[in-house]
């Protein structure tokens, strides 16, 4: 594990597994310890992954500051990372909300993105907050004939007016939905967020974000250079396949890939198919 400092003093924690170029990788959950990426499927064999714990989380420190965990401000952390570690620009990959701080890394510096990875990505910059995923529901109805389903789309109907202290019995219910394939495998990797999240960074992550002018930050996107590519699971319950589209289409140089028996989380379900998709992408980038 290293560290860095930022300006406001605040101290995070990285992780640098593998061998070959940089990749930084950016966790979502929002609050989430980048520990759940692993080594993305095997990727660390050709990239050397770089895993930010996000201020507030994992083995970083909590900032003084609670404004500073909004999404746009860890952008700022992110660039801090890039003078840290020599690099004229970055290929970045975000995962769910970890694509929101590489969207907004990316209007913010154009200039120092050389390439971006968005996986499972959250469309709230382009449709907005509390804007219904409407492809969802069908994506869940289609594992209807799953054992857990039952149990987890009972836990969805009960989740909306359930006591705060029913609501993380209910959120693990929820869990088969994330996945492609709900087998010991998968519900190991579910299992660690119970330990891997930060309620204080999850709420700080969007709080006051109607003073982020995002309008300014999509007109940025539509003009970066760098190429980019969004990955989606055709199985992903939690953002759905939408998203995928919705947010590759911001950029002038986008392409996207799904994965058919993928979900939220593609490196599990996928690993073989979903390194695949990323080093034939990182592969087509001048050295």
């Amino acid at each position: 594990m290293s560290w860095l400092t930022t300006t406001d003093g605040t101290r995070l924690a990285y992780t640098e597994v593998g061998t070959g170029p940089r990749l930084v990788c950016l966790p979502g959950g929002p609050g989430r310890a980048s520990a759940y990426l692993e080594d993305l499927g095997g990727l660390s064999d050709s990239r050397t992954l770089v895993l930010l714990d996000q201020r507030a989380t994992g083995h970083s420190e909590v900032p003084a500051d609670p404004s500073t965990l909004r999404f746009d401000r860890l952008a700022e952390d992110v660039e801090a990372l890039r003078e840290h570690l020599g690099e004229d620009a970055l290929d970045l990959l975000g995962h769910s909300a970890g694509t929101v701080v590489a969207q907004a890394y990316a209007a913010a510096h154009p200039d120092r993105v050389r390439s971006l990875v968005l996986v499972t990505p959250v469309d709230v910059l382009q449709r907005g907050p509390g804007t219904p995923r409407t492809d969802v529901p069908g994506i869940r109805a289609l594992r209807a004939d799953e054992p857990w389903y039952a149990e987890a789309a009972e836990a969805e109907a009960e989740l909306k007016d359930a006591p705060p202290s029913q609501q993380q019995a209910l959120q693990r219910a929820l869990r088969p939905f994330f996945y492609g394939r709900w087998d010991a495998r998968t519900q190991a990797h579910a299992a660690t967020a119970d330990r891997q999240m930060n309620k204080r960074a999850e709420l700080g992550f969007a709080a006051d974000a109607d003073q982020v002018d995002v309008p300014a930050l999509l007109a940025a996107l539509g003009g970066l250079d760098a190429p980019v590519l969004a990955v989606g699971g055709e199985r992903d319950a939690a953002t759905g396949v939408d998203a995928v589209h919705t947010v590759a289409a911001a950029f002038p140089r986008s392409s996207t890939v799904l994965l058919p028996r993928a979900g939220h989380f593609p490196w599990v379900d996928e690993p073989e198919a979903f390194r695949a998709a990323l080093l034939d992408f990182l592969g087509t980038l001048p050295t």
